[in-house]
């Protein structure tokens, strides 16, 4: 049984990864409802907090069906994150998560992400503020270095857990790589079996098959795996995972009943939480993924993304299901 502090996932958890402008309530109600064991909240902006910033604190929002659930900060001021652990302990989710693994250049730029990966003593430092001023477990999620010359997790792993992280989720990427070239697990393979190290190691990166995830599973002996990229449009991948890992047989995908439930009920939730003009807007980056494989779609695509009208959106969706259900293979 893996555990995060008092926190109970199962034998082989499989975790959503915190996505900025993915990892919002709907997207996470789709992921839960096909077998994610732990989900995060997108990254919250420490400051953006502090300052009561209106989508800084629209992202807290968490429900008691996604249980157990972590909301993710970010930031490079140990004051401002202190504060902002406090304020996250008031939403009471499961745990809170540490972002020092984000790429991304407006967040480098602030000295937050990845960018703390150049100094580990700021990174002790800011993650101790969190862990003094919260009750909730305090873990992290983060990359293999900055750049090839300083993979220095496993500095890094060994300095959280000695401070009271209670688990770590890696990426294994450094943060020059971005999301580019392929994720290199030896390194968290070899944290994870570094006896000094006994918090949950989670692996991350290019895990987009079941095949994959027991491969790695057995290779690297993580405790669990953060799914990101690969749950978008698809989060039957997690049930698909499981069963492979349970039996050793592949599940038949998601037929297209499924794929429109799924896609119907993301863009509902999108709606009831954002508004129906933002829910419609935001909701047009996933139709892609869920109607991936259904031949000729184009044409459905292209108008469920210039529509702005929810029954609209959904007469279309009874056209696709009505048109490809005669004869549908989904790939």
């Amino acid at each position: 049984m893996v555990k995060i502090d008092n926190i109970e996932l199962g034998e082989f958890p499989l975790l959503l990864a915190p996505m900025e402008d993915v990892s919002d309530p709907p997207f996470r109600a789709v992921c839960k409802e096909y077998g994610a064991d732990l989900m995060y909240t997108e990254f919250i902006s420490s400051e953006g907090l502090i300052r009561d910033a209106m989508k800084s604190r629209q992202k807290l929002d968490i429900f008691d069906y996604e249980k157990p659930i972590g909301i993710q900060i970010f930031g490079g001021d140990e004051e401002a994150m202190a504060m902002s652990a406090k304020i996250v302990d008031t939403t009471n989710p499961d745990l809170l998560d540490i972002n020092f693994g984000c790429p991304v250049k407006k967040v480098v730029c602030k000295g937050a992400g990845a960018a703390v990966l150049k100094d580990i003593d700021l990174m002790v430092r800011l993650t101790s503020a969190c862990i003094k001023s919260t009750k909730l477990p305090v873990t992290v999620k983060t990359r293999l270095g900055w750049d090839n010359n300083s993979k220095n997790i496993e500095e890094v792993a060994e300095r959280l857990q000695d401070i009271g992280v209670k688990a770590i989720s890696i990426h294994g990427r450094t943060r020059q790589q971005l999301y580019k070239g392929d994720a290199d697990w030896t390194l968290i393979g070899k944290i994870k079996n570094n006896p000094r190290i006994h918090i949950p190691i989670f692996g991350n990166g290019d895990i987009d098959t079941p095949q994959k995830a027991l491969e790695y599973k057995n290779r690297y002996g993580v405790d669990g795996i953060m799914i990101g990229r690969a749950a978008i449009g698809y989060p039957w991948i997690f049930r698909e995972i499981k069963h492979y890992i349970n039996t050793g047989e592949t599940l038949a995908p998601p037929t297209l009943t499924e794929r429109l439930h799924a896609c119907r009920k993301h863009l509902l939730g999108s709606v009831n939480w954002k508004g129906e003009k933002v829910g419609i807007l935001e909701m047009r980056r996933h139709y892609a993924s869920y109607l991936k494989g259904l031949s000729h779609v184009k044409e459905y695509r292209n108008r469920l993304v210039t529509t702005d009208n929810l029954t609209e959106i959904n007469g279309i969706l009874d056209e696709v299901e009505e048109h490809y259900s005669k004869d549908v293979q989904l790939v």
